[in-house]
């Protein structure tokens, strides 16, 4: 995603000043103007400065003469989606998303762009060494191989970005370093990006007990070498409308049985299926959870997924299969490799 910069002006500017920098925006032409604390103080768009200067201003005045002192904005951490959906048909497309506590900008969506912005914070395991890819992975930690022209991890957190999804760790370890060097804190890409290393194997799970804050009251937890145009909206929702306390992506995986298969009872056979398609549905390495759940996680301890998943279960907690109807692809061998760089030209992302 685009760095939101772009759109933020200090009061200290001319009205001169914004319009050469809202020449530069074109189309999505909307500054918002900020103090030395980055609170937001109002809008300007050409129109406001055009019906000021109608009005006898002059462009050298400062732009505070020219502002809108009533903007559109949502709060990071309410991110209703109805209000979304309330901007985008009434054509309100870029939108400054402030701190709760004060009005310091934090993010600027631009909704022709951003598809979602959701309450969730998002972890990447990213510490695996890729063995089975190797020598590629020798030198280069598996996440950061090339899938077309982008490094596989970046296009999972482009994806995330897509949704609004902007706080985000990394569980790094085998030659985690190059992915610290190549994302930074994410500020070029609009997003917050931490890392948390693994001295030691943790499991599928384990290191996200070593994150000791998280912003938001869902998080999502995904594996760093899935090709996927997963929708998170749609699974976000679906989490919500089924009051789950841990959602999984399902991959469905049909079975095709070359014979007729008897329906028995008590060994009677009641009927029979000729060639029956089978259907069952597997860990596709995308999970969603309500924070709360994480207090099960033991810090610095081997654990996966599996071992929450069952202790939920038995706590009788709502643990929900949410099917993919979209792309997907395990990138774990040199032929699911060679498969991503073909599928990667016809996905629709």
């Amino acid at each position: 995603m685009e760095n939101f910069e772009k759109h933020i002006l200090s009061s200290e500017v001319s009205a001169r000043e914004a319009l050469i920098r809202l020449d530069k925006l074109a189309r999505d032409g909307t500054i918002f103007i900020v103090d030395e604390k980055r609170q937001l103080l109002g809008s300007i768009t050409d129109g406001d400065i055009r019906r000021t200067l109608i009005e006898g201003a002059n462009a050298d005045e400062n732009i505070l003469n020219f502002t809108n002192r009533s903007p559109k904005f949502i709060r990071k951490e309410e991110r209703a989606l109805k209000q979304l959906m309330d901007f985008r048909q009434k054509e309100i497309y870029i939108v400054p998303v402030l701190e709760k506590k004060n009005d310091t900008i934090v993010n600027v969506l631009n909704l022709k762009q951003h598809r979602s912005y959701l309450p969730i914070d998002a972890v990447i395991m990213a510490g695996g060494k890729g063995k089975r890819l190797r020598p590629l992975t020798n030198d280069t930690p598996k996440p950061l191989l090339y899938v077309g022209d982008v490094p596989i991890i970046e296009r999972n957190i482009n994806r995330l970005a897509l949704y609004g999804i902007d706080d985000i760790s990394i569980s790094i370890n085998y030659l985690g370093d190059q992915l610290e060097t190549y994302f930074g804190n994410g500020s070029e890409k609009g997003i917050s990006i931490r890392y948390v290393r693994e001295n030691e194997p943790l499991g599928t799970l384990g290191s996200v007990g070593l994150i000791d804050e998280f912003k938001n009251d869902y998080v999502l937890v995904m594996n760093s070498d899935l090709l996927t145009n997963i929708d998170f909206e749609s699974f976000f929702l679906d989490f919500i409308e089924s009051n789950a306390d841990f959602s999984v992506l399902s991959i469905p995986y049909k079975v095709d049985v070359p014979y007729a298969v008897f329906e028995t009872d008590n060994g009677q056979i009641r009927g029979l299926k000729e060639k029956p398609r089978y259907t069952y549905y597997s860990n596709g390495g995308i999970y969603l959870m309500k924070r709360e759940t994480l207090v099960r996680i033991p810090n610095g301890k081997f654990y996966n997924t599996t071992d929450l998943i069952e202790s939920l279960i038995e706590e009788g907690k709502v643990v929900r299969s949410y099917p993919l109807v979209d792309y997907w692809l395990d990138i774990g061998n040199h032929e699911d490799f060679k498969k991503a760089q073909t599928d990667v030209h016809h996905i629709k992302f």
